[in-house]
């Protein structure tokens, strides 16, 4: 499992079932931090997730919208979902992907909220329950089934497809005739035309989400060329080399950086949103890269005092938008088994999931859910639409693709080579074919 702690999803934690993931969180000595729930009689539920909700029976008016599709799990089979969420008193020490980790592999729990990398892990240690019965897939869109699937076995079903794409200040791009870039030469164009007019650093980047840049180019053909299966077959067996596929989108970001539209040495200690946003929102920084959440969020970039556009990354295919996919995961050993899978069954029903879309404007993992998205979106959203996209997270890669292509752009971030970055993938590949 990778070490990866995105700590700048943090502040949405609350809000996006992904987003609850995709943070770092730790505790100090074991689990003191954990926040057991109160004994409830009859049939009982354990839930770990970063959330907040001790009790059960609370009324909360603030209940996110993955709490009310366990309200109507709740209401609809007779249970209750009690949660042991975790908190971070010194997220320095472990994180919530450590825990969920260790409470897992010694079955402390019936549900669990996943991140992509642990995912990958539970589901190769036969540690999560087979989730390919329920009524609720038959409704999942395909590219949730291509990531959550290990061995055959479907481990783990999200609420939302979080999709990552580049922000484009689009004033700023009319003002010097530049259109919405496509393909990486026309990036690199807006890029010098933005520099030669005083735009001193085009792109305003952070140390978590430049990784987007890659998987766009590395991936773009193996998810929309038609031989998906074919290609990952071959990466898992040694045939293909991952450092084939992440040479040309490493050989983008360092072009990137040698011309200085990124900002490696800021890149490196900013953490996201908090370190490029207020160039950004103040018009300063035509170009960064975010989570679809961030286009709702008033916190983030849901205000603007300019036109917001959210395209994909530039490709060989166009603009292509980056998909992590985190989920819902059920012990494969949980002490309430049964009813946990029923649990998952009721709150990834099109019913719960047209609730979850429309509370937080999501994309939904159903085909059948559709939720009409803010303007800015309706670039990112057409293509995954239309099924063009890229998987930023793969549980059928036996090399876990997010996080470890996160720290080694990182390394190049910190003035590692081209050809070192490169060995760093060849070593994942060749420790997890040892441990095949």
């Amino acid at each position: 499992m990778s070490h990866y702690k995105h700590a700048g999803l943090r502040r949405r934690a609350a809000a996006l079932l992904s987003a609850a993931l995709l943070l770092a969180s730790g505790c100090g000595d074991g689990h003191q931090n954990l926040l057991p729930s109160e004994r409830v009689d009859g049939r009982v539920v354990n839930l770990f997730s970063p959330m907040e909700k001790t009790d059960p029976d609370a009324e909360n008016l603030a209940r996110t919208a993955a709490d009310l599709t366990i309200a109507m799990a709740e209401d609809t089979l007779g249970v209750a979902v009690a949660y042991r969420t975790y908190t971070a008193e010194d997220y320095q020490d472990k994180t919530y992907d450590d825990v969920a980790l260790d409470r897992a592999r010694n079955d402390m729990d019936d549900l669990y909220l996943l991140n992509p990398d642990t995912v990958l892990a539970l589901g190769s240690e036969g540690k999560l329950a087979d989730l390919s019965g329920l009524d609720s897939v038959k409704n999942l869109r395909d590219i949730i089934l291509t990531a959550n699937t290990v061995d055959g076995r479907l481990v783990a079903i999200p609420q939302e497809v979080v999709a990552y794409g580049l922000f484009l200040n689009m004033d700023l791009f009319r003002q010097y005739n530049l259109e919405a870039p496509n393909t990486p030469e026309e990036l690199l164009e807006c890029c010098r035309v933005f520099q030669e007019n005083g735009i001193d650093t085009p792109i305003g980047a952070n140390r978590w989400w430049l990784e987007c840049f890659v998987f766009a180019q590395a991936y773009a053909d193996l998810y929309n060329g038609g031989t998906t299966e074919a290609e990952i077959a071959a990466l898992n067996s040694g045939e293909a080399k991952y450092s084939d596929y992440m040479r040309p989108g490493f050989q983008f970001l360092q072009t990137l950086i040698d011309e200085g539209y990124v900002d490696a040495e800021k890149a490196l200690v900013s953490e996201a949103i908090e370190g490029e946003g207020p160039d950004f929102l103040a018009g300063k920084t035509p170009i960064v890269m975010a989570y679809w959440g961030a286009a709702n969020s008033e916190t983030a970039y849901g205000k603007t005092d300019f036109e917001l556009q959210v395209v994909g990354f530039p490709s060989s295919r166009g603009q292509m938008p980056v998909i992590p996919i985190t989920g819902w995961g059920v012990g494969a050993n949980a002490d309430h088994l049964e009813d946990a899978l029923e649990v998952i069954n009721v709150i990834t029903s099109d019913e719960a999931l047209q609730l979850y879309s429309e509370t937080n404007r999501v994309i939904s993992p159903s085909k059948n859910v559709k939720v009409d998205c803010v303007p800015s979106l309706r670039p990112l959203n057409d293509r995954i639409e239309e099924g063009v996209y890229v998987l930023g997270s793969n549980a059928g890669m036996k090399v876990e693709q997010w996080g470890n292509t996160c720290l080694i752009v990182r390394e190049l971030l910190g003035g590692a080579t081209m050809e070192q970055c490169m060995e760093s993938f060849d070593r994942l590949q060749d420790a997890a074919l040892a441990g095949a």
